[in-house]
């Protein structure tokens, strides 16, 4: 088990999970967000809590998309191994400031298959952009990008991924902690749903050296799970090296299931690392709803999994929110209007430069088969044929419609 330390403790207090309670009152943790005062009176009031999946809420904001000088460019990723990105978040993106009544020439929306990201940026600002949102994890180009938009005074978003060292105004993302807290709770009511008596468990993770979230992840699920071994009889039996190479972490996970015969339940911090790790353990004859495994990112594959009983659940973080809330501040910035306390709610630090950047931090959900029709199948984020194909009697029992 890595360390768990005071700092890391208080930081998941901050998070206000029921089951970190006790350790937040023993070490003095408490509640925090950012103020970011209350909007000007050119500018209307939004809110987290009126996103919705119609998109209609974005309309409040048309004061905005008229009062807005420049405008907004969206540079996104565009990775053969997620399509999400083409898929949903720039659909959303554009539908969102359509709804806030920017015109087609007021914004663009721009996807990169790898490099080529700063050309786009330095492009976007020559051509007039006053705001730029930006996913540059797979570039490897934020640092750069932020750089050069902050030297031409053009306001720059986080999107989703934060460039650690960058310079960045804003960022917008799921609260990694809480990410981490629902792994973690999510392994311990699994553990007792699925009858497992005594847990000897590995715990996985990312690589955080590459991933400002997998660091965050860990203290989420590390304090949930100190409680378990301090507490409740769970032994710690391993803590490999973090990666989010897939091949990795199954060889990774056959040398210890191999070297710790006894392990029978897995912290594992994603779906695409936990596929090839749970086909592993079917090829060694382990039964569904025996083996307690988790996952993060709502895949195809961590569902089915889910549904078959290899898995216990996975974290979900609904795309077209975070989109909303993203496009709702660069109307603000685009604007000149100071964004609402009700939609910057949080504050992140960056670990390399240590500045505390403001944030609007979405709330994660912990997926299981008890909701799956009500959430990835209810917002559309998966079609229920799709996902029920070869798993059709798992499906009617969770109430999917065939």
């Amino acid at each position: 088990m890595r360390p768990i330390t005071i700092g890391a403790i208080r930081t998941a207090c901050a998070g206000g999970t029921a089951l970190i309670l006790a350790a937040c009152t023993s070490y003095g943790g408490s509640t925090s967000s950012v103020s970011a005062g209350n909007a000007n009176s050119s500018g209307p009031e939004f809110s987290l809590s009126q996103i919705n999946d119609s998109l209609s809420a974005m309309s409040v904001l048309k004061p905005l998309a008229a009062e807005g000088k420049g405008s907004i460019t969206v540079l996104l990723p565009n990775p053969t191994t997620d399509s999400s990105f083409k898929d949903t978040a720039a659909p959303d993106f554009r539908d969102s400031f359509q709804r806030a009544g920017l015109d087609a020439s007021q914004y663009t929306i721009q996807l990169s298959p790898g490099g080529g990201q700063l050309g786009k940026a330095k492009t976007a600002i020559a051509q007039g952009a006053s705001v730029l949102i930006v996913d540059a994890r797979y570039s490897g180009e934020g640092i750069s990008i932020e750089s050069y938009a902050k030297a031409h005074h053009v306001k720059v978003i986080d999107y989703d991924f934060l460039t650690v060292g960058g310079t960045r105004d804003y960022y917008v993302s799921f609260d990694s902690l809480k990410i981490g807290v629902l792994l973690g709770e999510g392994l311990v009511s699994c553990v007792a749903a699925w009858g497992v008596k005594h847990p000897q468990v590995i715990v996985m993770q990312g690589d955080p050296t590459t991933d400002y979230n997998a660091a965050l992840y860990a203290q989420g699920y590390d304090a949930i799970l100190a409680r378990q071994f301090s507490q409740h009889g769970w032994k710690d039996i391993s803590n490999p090296p973090g990666t989010w190479d897939t091949h990795i972490a199954e060889s990774e996970f056959q040398q210890q299931y191999t070297a710790h015969k006894n392990i029978n339940t897995a912290l594992i911090p994603n779906d695409e690392n936990g596929e090839p790790i749970i086909r592993y353990l079917q090829s060694k004859g382990i039964k569904a709803r025996t083996f307690p495994t988790t996952g993060l990112d709502a895949t195809k594959i961590g569902l089915q999994n889910i549904l078959a009983g290899y898995q216990c659940g996975t974290v979900y973080k609904p795309i077209s929110p975070e989109v909303q809330a993203t496009a709702a501040l660069a109307l603000y910035l685009r604007a000149g209007v100071t964004p609402p306390a009700s939609l910057l709610n949080g504050t992140t630090t960056d670990p390399q430069s240590n500045a505390s950047v403001p944030a609007v931090l979405l709330t994660p959900e912990w997926l299981t088969t008890e909701n799956m029709n009500s959430t990835v199948i209810a917002d559309k984020f998966y079609k229920a044929a799709q996902l029920c194909a070869g798993y059709a009697a798992a499906c009617a029992a969770a109430g999917i419609p065939g």
